[in-house]
């Protein structure tokens, strides 16, 4: 299995448009200690000609342009090698890209009941979608594998099993955490032939049971990198609230997921969506230094796994 990040940050990307903040002055210099990053992303592929987007961000036609094996292949006038697009949640950063591929090809879209419903009623990405392609919505079970299909409904060599990893409800959902099962997932992707084994994991707000079993089978775990601290939104003037009350536990400290990443024994141990208030971001700073001395990486637009 082939594994490409197409997108590295947090919504907003970096720099983002608004922000004034460390990292985003330096990554706007351009001075290359910090990188600017778009928003949170990964392909994957069994044959490296079909692809899966696992979320698909408002920066995907800028993605998909850096990644040349992502081009419309050959022989026709229009065509995609995206074959499915699977999201783990409802949130804007991570399903608003599904309307800049609206037009004429068609591929699969994935995502748990729960999703499928919040962006046909509140956010109604499927509601718009309609008219332009006939694509087919397929509902994710949780806790079952099965083999991703691809367009025309031919074997991908790619298993897929969503876990739940929390319910959180999007700002824009007027609907309560009770009602929210599978509003958050990790998705464990297996190649068929090889056995090769990816968890993506770019939401989570708490490190339970099932992402640590997870966790202990793959060889490439792609994991929440948001924030450095639980105190780094409100100290950056961000916000008000918490890393772990915005649904992310921090990666610094004795319960952050440095410390439990570092137990790991994944081949690839990866952080993607990270803010861009998060000091890691700096090459030069005692944090990038920290994740790697505990073998863990600072995950890049661009970076690539074969497993």
């Amino acid at each position: 299995m082939r594994i490409r990040i197409l997108g590295s940050a947090a919504g907003g990307g970096l720099p983002q448009w608004n922000c004034r903040c460390p990292n985003c002055d330096a990554a706007r210099a351009d001075n290359g200690i910090v990188s600017p990053r778009t928003q949170s992303s990964v392909a994957v592929s069994a044959d490296g000609r079909m692809w899966f987007l696992l979320n698909v961000s408002a920066d995907v036609r800028a993605q998909l342009a850096a990644a040349r094996d992502l081009w419309p292949p050959g022989g026709a006038r229009r065509g995609t090698a995206i074959a499915g697009c699977v999201l783990t949640d409802a949130e804007i950063d991570h399903t608003s890209g599904l309307l800049q591929l609206r037009e004429g090809c068609v591929f699969g879209i994935f995502s748990t009941p729960v999703v499928r419903r919040w962006l046909h009623r509140y956010l109604p990405i499927g509601t718009i979608l309609a008219p332009f392609a006939d694509r087919t919505w397929t509902d994710l079970p949780l806790d079952a594998a099965f083999e991703l299909p691809l367009a025309d409904g031919s074997p991908s060599g790619l298993s897929l099993r969503a876990f739940e990893l929390g319910c959180d409800v999007p700002r824009f959902v007027p609907e309560s955490a009770a009602d929210a099962r599978g509003a958050i997932v990790g998705l464990v992707i297996e190649d068929v032939a090889s056995a090769g084994k990816l968890v993506y994991a770019p939401g989570v707000p708490a490190i339970g049971p099932p992402l640590r079993a997870a966790a202990e089978e793959c060889d490439c775990l792609l994991v929440d990198g948001t924030f450095w601290s639980d105190d780094e939104p409100p100290r950056m003037g961000i916000t008000n609230s918490t890393a772990r009350e915005m649904g992310h536990v921090p990666v610094a400290g004795e319960d952050g997921t440095l410390a439990w990443l570092a137990s790991v024994p994944a081949r690839h141990r990866v952080y993607v969506h990270i803010n861009n208030t998060n000091p890691m971001l700096n090459d030069n700073s005692p944090e990038c230094r920290e994740i790697h001395d505990r073998g863990v990486r600072v995950g890049a637009d661009g970076d690539e796994f074969e497993i």
